[in-house]
């Protein structure tokens, strides 16, 4: 199995996908999605450990398009900047 450790300020993150229906029961066809802006934090570049305080595990929200799509082992995964990612979501 290939691990991937992103360099620098960058973020390796498996993005959330939106529920298939509403919260009132409706199911949503594929095309009436909306891109999915969350994503779980799998890895960590150094210099954006100390700049965003995240760790492995964390949800974190990020503008619609952003990041780079990498395909490893056939999981899809989203190579993000530290600079595109807008908030960690903090439950409570």
């Amino acid at each position: 199995m290939a691990k991937l450790e992103p360099l620098g300020n960058r973020v390796l993150v498996e993005v959330i996908e939106q529920e298939e229906r509403t919260r009132g029961g409706i199911y949503l066809p594929e095309t009436a999605k909306e891109k999915p802006q969350q994503a779980r934090v799998i890895a960590i570049g150094d210099e954006a450990k100390e700049e965003l305080s995240l760790k492995e595990g964390d949800i974190v929200i990020f503008p619609k398009y952003s990041g780079t799509e990498v395909k490893i082992d056939g999981v899809e995964y989203l190579i993000l900047n530290g600079d595109d990612v807008l908030a960690k979501v903090v439950e409570g």
